[in-house]
């Protein structure tokens, strides 16, 4: 059924690009920074009410953040595409018991945070608001979430930043929106629009939009997580990362797929922030 609609959802734009291309490829740019998921659930929200909550503002828009405080290093903690800060549940029980001092956030059109879209620069700017608050010394971005912290970081570069985390993290936004448009199945009229389209909005073509391109200007120490069989993001862009990211590691797992739930990540990540 999901796939019927989302083949239905690719003809309506391919025919509606023949009356207007611009028109066609903003309800696609919609449709893509939209997510279906995100919302926090009842149990969810029972384990966040364990953490301060604070909303935070960029614009018009509330940062939903989680505050669960600690006397070592301040960690910031940014999840990815459909999902909340909650994402960390596992991890989070982990870094209290070793003393670290928590922040986690909401993306924009996720969990408790504003905004009916999303995308990575906006992302990046909630970041921006609540590192200038909490000063981290670290940050851990999941998928698309290490995506925006690279953004946030060599755009703003946090002066407290000494380490940065980043697991299943995508590399080239132009390679994600290659995906989309194959998935819906738009036409060539569409995949042009589309790139007008966010040259207008974003001041740049998706190609320039890189992770690993961003992370040469980062200056912290890195360590890269992702898993040979990530069926979400290719491994090859981890290694794409890591070639740019002067001052980083990559650590190779295999079973854990796109999540990297496992407490031998874990157990990577206190490595490396006790280094």
């Amino acid at each position: 059924m999901e796939k019927f609609i989302i083949k239905l959802i690719g003809t309506y734009l391919n025919v509606l690009s023949y009356v207007s291309g611009n028109y066609a490829a903003n309800k696609a740019l919609h449709i893509f920074s939209k997510p279906r998921k995100g919302k926090l659930k009842p149990k969810q929200i029972s384990f966040l009410q364990s953490a301060k909550q604070e909303f935070l503002k960029y614009e018009d828009f509330n940062i939903a953040t989680y505050h669960w405080k600690g006397h070592k290093t301040t960690i910031l903690l940014v999840h990815g595409w459909e999902s909340n800060a909650t994402r960390w549940k596992n991890k989070i029980k982990h870094f209290i018991e070793e003393g670290f001092n928590i922040i986690a956030l909401d993306a924009p059109a996720h969990g408790a945070s504003g905004s009916e879209l999303f995308n990575a620069l906006l992302y990046s700017e909630f970041i921006n608001v609540v590192a200038k608050k909490y000063q981290p010394e670290v940050i851990i971005g999941h998928s698309v979430g290490g995506m925006a912290s690279v953004f946030f970081q060599q755009k703003h570069q946090l002066d407290s930043l000494r380490k940065m985390v980043l697991l299943g993290a995508p590399s080239e936004f132009e390679t994600i929106l290659k995906n989309y448009i194959k998935l819906l199945g738009y036409n060539k009229k569409i995949e042009k629009h589309l790139n007008k389209v966010i040259l207008k909005k974003f001041g740049a073509v998706p190609s320039e939009f890189s992770t690993s391109k961003f992370s040469k200007d980062i200056e912290a120490e890195g360590l890269i997580i992702h898993d040979v069989k990530d069926m979400i993001i290719p491994y090859s862009d981890a290694k794409l990362i890591y070639r740019n990211f002067k001052n980083s590691k990559l650590i190779s797992t295999e079973g854990f797929g796109h999540s990297l739930n496992d407490t031998s990540v874990t157990k990577n990540i206190l490595e490396f922030l006790d280094k």
